[in-house]
Order: structure tokens, then C-alpha cells, then sequence
């Protein structure tokens, strides 16, 4: 743990993390203060009886607390188990299912909650297992030195686009493996300073904007994704005014920014010092990509500082990604545009098989599978010992290599053939969007049989009283003819993952399987954004 530990032992006071307050302004917290902290929270949770090899499950939002739970864990010897709060007006009954499961799978010594946050404690009491809100459970600690290491240092549950999360073992050299492949990648050093709203609780905020600023001892600006979704402003102002320089969001993000920020409100800020900007999590519209470089290109935003990349838990996080100062590329598949996603970082190997398990040539599609010293130690308990084999990550995701480069198409799973060939749900997505000039997250599609034919469902949050018609149009030449159909929702009802992927496989059983009746079109009148 020496690589992701040790700035504790010799922590820079002139850099540290700065968290957004609701005011506006930003709590400042200096790395010797946050070690500090670091060190009372390993003694109380030694005090709190977890040893080495427990696991301990974080259920704090973004803040100084949730940092000092992480690393304090790690610091005892647990295995850190971040998991993101109940939201504030979603579906609680499915929150408390989604944490019993949680419970069942990491089987926690101890969860740690944020006092206003009582519900939580009880639910987990109520399933047997300890638990403690981080304000009484830190009120009487004091400094510790770290305890030997257990054999995983992070359990993080993936984001759900297959099915029920699962929890993936993390150790120690992997972990230290993936963040030092990451630095080495985007060549971080102590003056990159990093601006991050992604959730902590995921690999992409946790992994990618927070433990990699921190081992590297760089300043760190965090939002949560509400500061973020309220006001996109305050994210941008970082880089073209305080001077960060590294950050990581999904292509949606791109798209909020460009639609809730008025070019003339970017006046006095200057992005050219803005080296690195991590897309993942989703395919790269070309579109979106084009309309952020217009919105900031004249503040002095570079193309090249655009890095696509492709990742997942399973494997720490960090797969490929695009070279600095090269240049994002498109190539066309199946009529349509695909982002690469760059090469394997340091220590990463990637091979795209067929169904046999043999290679693929440059060019062809087929599954793409994962080796090197990234790749996780599997999930807890017995499930998922298919995609875990020999050493390598059978990822699920289909893709191909051209010239070394990946590019990724989207999951098996969410597919159809149609006269030979594989037809994705983010083909059909990308053509429908950009039919309707819908924004992000308000479109998904949905692939799969129904009995022995495919289909093409469209689930349309608050649509517009033109985009039905427009999405079929367009899904029915992607799919060749396929049979279509729209299902019309509310606005915010397309549920998602903590990383913002649609949850395909729920929304199918609900609107396919055990279908609802199909919507009427919306009546004309405006639209909300």
C-alpha cells in the first residue's frame, strides 16, 4: 500500500483538496490536515473492531469525511467499500433493495454513515449488520500508524448496465497497479491540478479524480454531480480561472455543459492550460465532441486536450485511453461514426476474440478481452466466474482494434443481428439522437428478441411532439427494417447507473417482458429541456 499510502508520511502543505460548499465557495483542505484526518479515522475504526481483511461499506457524500473514511480504511487494513447515499428524490424502495443487496454481497464489518443519514444505520441494523454515523464514530479518535494490509483494498460494485450490481476485489498492487498506469498516462505531477464532479463512490470519480491526485499530491477541485448539474459554470471556471488542468466525465456531460452555458459567459476565462479531458463511460458522440470544442475552443481549448478512453471496474478502471497530444479520430461502423478510445496504458493488454475465444483480424469485431496487471481479483461471492478466466477479463463489450487502437461498439447483450450483422443499441441511439437534436439522457434504446424476432424499442422521456416520429424513422434504417415501437416516459424516468449508463436490461423487463400499454404521442406543446 506504500504507492497509495505513503503520501500520509510526507503530506504537501501547499496543495491539498477543495470541496465545493453550497454557498459557492470552496472548503479548502491542506493534505497535512486530510492525513490527519486520514490517521483518527484508521484508529477509529480499529477502535470500531474491524481488523485487516474486513470490509468496511462508506456511505458519504462528497466531502472531507468520505476522503478520510477511504484512505482510513485502507490505513487499517480494511477494504474500502464506497457507496453512493440515498438520492434525494429518487426511488427509496429501490435504494433500500439495492443496499440490502450490497450488504448481502460485501458483508461488512462495520457501515459507515453520514449523520443525516439515520435511515441508513437503521436498515443495515435491521439486516444485522453494524453500523455507525462518521460523526460519532470520529468525535473521540486519535492518530494510528498503519496495520499490516488485507488482501483486497477496494471492493467497488460495478455501475449495473447487466444485470445486479456486483462487487469487484480489488488488491492492493492492482489498485496501485491501474493509478500508477493512469499517471503515467496522462504524465501527472504535483503542479496537474485535477477538477472533478463525478460520483466518488464509482471508479471513474474514484479511482481515475481521486486517488490518482492524491497519490500524486496535486491540487483536487470536487463538485458533487448535483453542483455540477445546477451550475456547469463553476466546473469550467476551475480550469479558465483556478488553474486545474486534468478532469474525466461520460460524453453526457459535454452535452449539459453546451446546453446550459451561454458562450458569452465564458468571457475572461482562458483553457489553455487545460491538457487533459478523460471521456468514457459511454460511446463518444461525434456531435457532442464538435459543439463542446466550439463552446471553448475560442477560450483556448485544444482538440488534443479531448481523450477518449474506455475502462471498467472489473478492471480496476483505466483501459485504454487516447495518447496526449495526438488527437481524437472517428472511423465509420456499420454507416456510422465511432470514436476510438486510444491503446492499453502501462501494463494493460487487449486482444478482440470471436466467439471460439480466437483473435480477430484488425478491423473485425468481436468481444474484447483484458490482461495485465490491472485486472481485479474477481467479484465477492461466486458469481461471475465466466468473465474471470486464466488471468485475463472477459468483458462482455463488443469492439475491434485498427492499428492498435480500440474502438468500442457496446455490450453483447444489447444487441441484434439483422442479415448477419450485429446491430448495437448505441448505433441506434446515435442515429435517433441525432434525428431528434435530442439532448443526453433523453433517448434509450432497447434491442433484444421477442420470441424469435428482434425489435427496437425507444423509451422517450418528455419528448417532443416531433421526436417519436423522427426516432422510429431513423431506428428502422439503422435496424434495417426491424420492427420498432416508443415508449413515452417521464422526464427522468430513464433509470441509469451510478456512472450514467441507461440500465438496458431493466427498462427491457419492464417495457418488453411484462410490457406497460404503448404510450399515446405526446400532445403538442412545449417541451422542457
Amino acid at each position: 500500500m506504500t504507492d497509495l499510502l505513503g503520501w500520509l508520511d510526507r503530506p504537501d502543505g501547499g496543495h491539498g483538496i477543495r470541496f465545493a460548499t453550497p454557498d459557492g465557495g470552496w472548503d479548502r483542505w491542506t493534505y497535512p490536515r486530510l492525513a490527519d484526518l486520514v490517521r483518527r479515522s484508521a484508529a477509529a475504526l480499529r477502535d470500531a473492531g474491524v481488523r485487516p481483511g474486513d470490509v468496511v461499506t462508506i456511505v458519504e457524500p462528497t466531502g472531507p469525511r468520505f476522503v478520510g473514511l477511504l484512505f482510513g480504511s485502507m490505513l487499517a487494513g480494511a477494504a474500502a467499500s464506497p457507496l453512493a447515499p440515498p438520492p434525494a428524490f429518487g426511488d427509496r424502495d429501490r435504494y433500500d433493495e439495492h443496499l440490502r443487496g450490497v450488504l448481502a454481497t460485501a458483508a461488512p464489518r462495520l457501515v459507515v454513515h453520514d449523520a443525516a443519514l439515520p435511515e441508513v444505520g437503521e436498515r443495515c441494523r435491521a439486516a444485522g449488520v453494524d453500523a455507525v454515523d462518521s460523526r460519532a464514530l470520529l468525535d473521540p479518535a486519535s492518530g494510528t500508524g498503519p496495520a499490516e494490509p488485507g488482501g483486497i483494498a477496494l471492493l467497488q460494485f460495478t455501475s449495473g448496465t447487466s444485470g445486479r450490481v456486483r462487487g469487484v476485489r480489488v488488491p492492493p498492487a492492482t489498485l496501485a497497479a491501474n493509478v500508477a498506469a493512469i499517471a503515467k498516462w496522462l504524465r501527472m505531477t504535483p503542479d496537474d491540478a485535477t477538477a472533478s464532479w463525478l460520483p466518488v463512490h464509482h471508479d471513474m470519480g474514484l479511482i481515475g479524480c481521486l486517488l490518482a491526485p492524491v497519490a500524486t499530491g496535486s491540487d483536487l477541485w470536487l463538485m458533487s454531480p448535483g453542483d455540477f448539474v445546477r451550475r456547469p459554470l463553476r466546473y469550467l471556471e476551475c480550469f479558465g480561472r483556478d488553474g486545474a488542468r486534468l478532469s474525466a466525465m461520460p460524453a453526457f456531460g459535454l452535452d449539459h455543459i453546451v446546453r446550459r452555458v451561454p458562450a458569452d459567459r465564458l468571457g475572461g476565462l482562458d483553457f489553455s492550460a487545460w491538457r487533459a479531458l478523460i471521456l468514457g463511460a459511454e460511446r463518444i458522440p461525434v456531435p457532442a465532441l464538435d459543439a463542446f470544442l466550439r463552446l471553448c475552443g475560442p477560450a483556448g481549448l485544444r482538440r488534443e486536450a479531448l481523450l477518449p478512453a474506455y475502462g471498467l471496474a472489473e478492471n480496476t478502471l483505466s483501459v485504454t485511453g487516447l495518447p496526449l497530444g495526438t488527437g481524437w479520430r472517428a472511423v465509420e461502423h456499420a454507416g456510422l461514426p465511432v470514436v476510438g478510445c486510444g491503446r492499453p496504458l502501462s501494463g494493460v493488454r487487449v486482444r478482440v476474440v470471436d466467439e471460439a475465444g480466437g483473435p480477430v483480424p484488425d478491423g473485425q469485431v468481436g468481444e474484447i478481452v483484458v490482461g495485465g496487471t490491472s485486472v481485479a481479483a474477481g467479484y465477492a461471492g461466486p458469481a461471475g466466474r465466466e468473465t474471470f478466466r486464466d488471468g485475463e477479463l472477459h468483458t462482455g463489450d463488443a469492439g475491434f482494434l485498427r492499428d492498435g487502437e480500440l474502438f468500442v461498439l457496446g455490450r453483447w447483450g444489447d444487441s441484434v443481428k439483422v442479415r448477419g450483422r450485429t446491430v448495437f443499441a448505441e448505433d441506434v441511439e446515435t442515429a435517433v439522437h441525432a434525428a431528434c437534436a435530442a439532448p443526453a439522457g433523453r433517448i434509450a434504446a432497447l434491442l433484444g428478441q421477442v420470441g424469435d424476432e428482434p425489435q427496437v424499442v425507444l423509451v422517450l422521456a418528455h419528448p417532443r411532439p416531433e421526436w417519436p416520429a423522427l426516432a422510429e424513422a431513423a431506428a428502422r434504417e439503422v435496424a434495417e427494417g426491424v420492427p420498432v415501437r416508443s415508449v413515452v416516459v417521464p422526464a427522468g424516468a430513464i433509470p441509469r447507473t451510478s456512472s450514467g449508463k441507461p440500465r438496458r436490461r431493466q427498462m427491457w423487463a419492464t417495457h418488453v417482458t411484462a410490457p406497460v400499454p404503448p404510450a399515446a404521442r405526446p400532445a403538442p406543446g412545449p417541451a422542457g429541456r
